[in-house]
């Protein structure tokens, strides 16, 4: 069994950086906002389906991964807008409640447009083959998308640390009232915040399709482990949602390994274990992204 467990802790980095990205993205949208985007999932899923569509067509897998996602955050951008901006000052019950419905509608319109069943999203074939690493072969096409995600990861970190407007996102989480009477214009904050959150869901669910197909539901798959994610690692902090995706992806691998039945409870038992000891999680601090 000892010879599995390279192969299973590298799955575990896959995994957990999956969750990390998607937590990422949600604790962008909640923190600054107040809003429990539980329609998260549902624009993975479109992410997935254009990058689908786009292919079918004839374009490259590379295009598709890069626009597909930009595609994603105009309809995200939309939807903040028009629906989610008129509920950033009531009780974020509000908002669960309203994504929760737009994932439902989502949901049904993914499956008018494209079919209950699930369709292939392959990856290219430079990506198809296995990358020898000496003591064991690993799949290229997973080692493209950890490295991808961890570009995405140190690329959204930098600009939340090193630029202007990042700045003034982190700013506005902590004290959105002294931004705006400074003469920022706290909804152009509100509405690029919202979409990066979705951005990267956008790149997580393109990825995510390439590697395990794509249905109308399946964003929503990845969406309970980022929440979980967002709890162990802690509300407001990017490190957190790093540190509680690769905690998570590592769990569920090595239960996969040794105790195959308790794979599916093995974050939830984590989550647990973490609030015993840290009730705001590994390194909350609320309010703050850290």
């Amino acid at each position: 069994m000892l010879e599995h467990l390279g192969p299973e802790l590298f799955n575990g980095l896959v995994l957990g950086a999956f969750y990390a990205i998607v937590a990422i993205g949600l604790s962008l949208i909640m923190n600054l906002t107040g809003t429990i985007n539980m329609a998260h999932g549902s624009f993975m899923t479109l992410a997935g389906y254009l990058a689908f569509a786009m292919i079918s067509r004839g374009t490259s897998f590379w295009f598709a991964l890069l626009v597909a996602p930009l595609l994603t955050v105009i309809v995200g951008v939309v939807v903040e807008r028009t629906l989610i901006r008129p509920l950033y000052k009531r009780e974020p019950f509000y908002s669960l409640l309203l994504t929760f419905g737009l994932s439902l509608v989502a949901e049904e319109v993914f499956h008018l447009i494209w079919g209950a069943n699930g369709v292939p999203l392959s990856p290219p074939a430079n990506l198809s083959g296995t990358v020898q690493l000496g003591f064991m072969s690993f799949p290229a096409y997973r080692l493209f998308i950890a490295g991808a995600l961890v570009v995405a990861i140190v690329a959204l970190a930098l600009f939340l640390t090193r630029t202007r407007f990042g700045l003034r996102l982190r700013a506005a989480v902590q004290d959105t009232e002294m931004i705006a009477a400074l003469g920022t214009n706290t909804q152009v904050l509100y509405m690029v915040n919202f979409g990066l959150g979705i951005f990267l869901a956008g790149i997580a669910g393109v990825l995510a399709a390439g590697l395990l197909g794509l249905s109308p539901t399946s964003g929503n798959a990845l969406l309970m482990p980022a929440f979980v994610t967002v709890i162990i690692g802690g509300m407001g902090s990017l490190f957190g949602s790093i540190a509680g995706g690769l905690l998570i992806g590592f769990a569920i691998s090595l239960t996969t390994l040794f105790i195959p039945a308790a794979s599916e409870v093995s974050m939830y038992v984590l989550m647990a274990i973490v609030l015993m000891i840290r009730p705001r999680g590994l390194f909350g601090e609320e309010g703050i992204f850290g």
